[in-house]
């Protein structure tokens, strides 16, 4: 996070977009720090390291796609997902979360997963897994690409554009973005240690 517009303007554009895609949907992608990296981005647009134009385009896709291969992913080898032990880039823990989301929150959950990290990579393939409806699916794959990766690019870049010398501000509001994305997970937490409790 120290450096993350060095790393955000070295990635450039292929970069980013690899590293939206792999978030989206691929098991491994719950690595990357999605929400600071569009907001970084976004932001660096503003001082005019990238083309706003052509960024947002290229995430949204990005993030559509990578959604689509999580889908196919979970329709094609489900109970193998759900069955492969612990490893440096799986938690079947990541994967239980995600479903419980998944179960909660229905179709909206397609939505609602891109804003919480790991969830966001795993909830495309519980739908596959779950045989959700690709039409389904695509609606709201579509909703949650343009809300996610194109919504939080332009606020970086909005507010990089609107605030005087706010690359002064930039490490606070990364580490807040962070923090607020974590609330969700932490919330799910909490309520099922409750519930166990219980």
């Amino acid at each position: 996070m120290l450096d993350l517009a060095g790393f955000v303007q070295g990635a450039g554009y292929a970069g980013l977009t690899g590293i939206v895609f792999a978030e989206s949907g691929l098991l491994f992608g719950f690595f990357f720090p999605g929400d600071s990296l569009l907001f970084t981005a976004g932001f660096l647009s503003s001082q005019g390291y990238f083309n706003i134009a052509l960024l947002v385009p290229l995430l949204v896709v990005a993030a559509i796609a990578g959604d689509t291969v999580g889908y196919w992913s979970g329709r094609k080898a489900g109970p193998l997902i759900f069955t492969r032990p612990n490893s440096l880039f799986f938690s079947q823990q990541r994967v239980e979360q995600a479903r419980l989301f998944f179960e909660k929150k229905g179709a909206m959950a397609i939505i609602l997963a891109r804003f919480i990290p790991a969830v966001r990579t795993l909830t495309p393939i519980v739908a596959g897994v779950a045989g959700m409806q690709y039409r389904t699916f695509v609606t709201y794959n579509v909703i949650g690409g343009f809300l996610w990766a194109g919504g939080v690019t332009l606020a970086g870049y909005f507010l990089g554009s609107l605030i005087p010398d706010v690359e002064r501000y930039l490490l606070p509001i990364v580490g807040l973005i962070i923090a607020v994305s974590f609330i969700p997970l932490i919330r799910e937490y909490l309520h099922s240690r409750t519930q166990k409790s219980d």
